[in-house]
């Protein structure tokens, strides 16, 4: 197989990581893409749209699952940049209502770091359409209590989280989170990135191809434990974005479409001190706050050791995603993946269709992440 695209000199070891995946039969269509000081340097598509169906073209998109969880938080910081919101201020001083039952003294910065307690929802949806419904959903975050004290300690919010950021967003700017996102983050760049996918773009989206059990399903130890009580939470099984409903909704944490250029695209700007090609997302000393450490131990619902900053997740020895310090990453169930790196000034993103059977643990973004930091050697 011959991917399409290109590849610069001195990076053709992410042009072989990539092949290698195809090689060994674990792609059916992706992408991968990386920048150096805002430059692209790898920009490389291959497989197929749709398991034995039309080619993976230049502007195939694809739900990225938490990969959107990026953007979700790129648009939270750049309020809190502007002053829209502090970070450091109680959710209830912009979303009065949320202050009931024990969250008073839950802050933007738990939210951001997955330490909000609140990693699910209790009782569970009844499904995935339920997810569609966002005044439902935050008004149901709203009376909900904490599941352990707010700032105690992470516990990944696989999908309140965003409904968390973009409650805040809409409370402060008066968009929704997707149109805040449109307008000031991917049409300045000219970013082909997502939250809720207008239906002009439909025929260029990829399909996934499930892991063969739905998330949760496989959950292990005991059922009453927070990790089993999140995943279990809301059923879904990777099918969901194959429907419009799906595609439409704004689901912040979850429902982003877009490819790896368009990633790697919008956070070249956060690996460059916050901005790219003229256009300035966040100052470099909110860049610089992204990687201050807000958690970092046992994670309750991923039950792995886990270090958060402002929205993303950070180098740890058990993730030595980046050999250097100042790195940001995060990926997506199925196996998405984003890193930047501020020290390098690159940015990694690699996106597909063929969801990994692991929720953590599918190796086929890190070795490509692995060959990009030794084509910088």
């Amino acid at each position: 197989m011959t991917p399409e695209g290109f590849c610069a000199a001195g990076f053709e070891p992410v042009r072989e990581a990539f092949l290698a995946n195809f090689r060994d039969g674990a792609e059916v269509g992706a992408s991968v893409a990386v920048t150096r000081n805002g430059v692209p340097v790898v920009d490389l598509w291959a497989g197929q749209a749709k398991q034995g169906g039309a080619p993976w073209q230049r502007d195939t998109i694809v739900n990225v699952y938490s990969t959107t969880k990026t953007m979700a938080s790129l648009c939270v910081l750049m309020c809190a940049d502007r002053g829209l919101l502090d970070l450091d201020a109680p959710v209830a001083n912009y979303w009065p209502e949320f202050g009931q039952n024990g969250k008073g003294g839950v802050l933007v910065r738990h939210v951001m770091s997955h330490s909000a307690g609140l990693p699910a929802f209790d009782p569970p949806l009844a499904g995935p359409t339920a997810l569609y419904d966002w005044d439902g959903i935050v008004r149901r975050l709203a009376a909900d209590k904490p599941w352990w004290t707010p700032g105690d300690g992470s516990g990944y919010h696989a999908l309140t989280q965003g409904y968390l950021q973009g409650e805040l967003v809409r409370r402060v700017t008066g968009r929704t989170i997707g149109a805040f996102f449109r307008d000031e983050v991917a049409r300045p760049l000219g970013a082909d990135f997502h939250i809720g996918l207008p239906p002009e773009h439909d025929a260029r989206v990829a399909e996934l191809v499930p892991p063969p059990q739905a998330l949760g399903a496989a959950v292990q130890g005991d059922p009453d434990s927070v990790s089993a009580r999140a995943m279990r939470s809301v059923p879904i099984d990777g099918t969901e974005p194959r429907t419009t409903a799906w595609r439409r909704a704004e689901i912040p944490a979850a429902g982003g479409v877009g490819n790896a250029r368009s990633i790697a695209r919008i956070h070249s700007a956060l690996a460059c001190g916050g901005e790219v090609d003229g256009v300035r997302l966040l100052s470099e000393a909110m860049v610089r706050r992204i990687g201050v450490e807000q958690t970092n131990g046992i994670d309750r619902v991923l039950q792995v050791p886990a270090r958060f900053g402002m929205g993303f997740g950070l180098p740890h020895p058990s993730m030595p995603i980046s050999p250097n310090p100042n790195a940001l990453f995060w990926g997506g169930w199925g196996g998405s993946l984003a890193v930047i790196d501020l020290d390098a000034g690159m940015s990694i993103a690699y996106a597909m269709n063929k969801m990994a059977v692991e929720v953590m643990g599918d190796l086929r973004g890190p070795m490509i992440v692995f060959e990009a930091y030794k084509s910088l050697a």
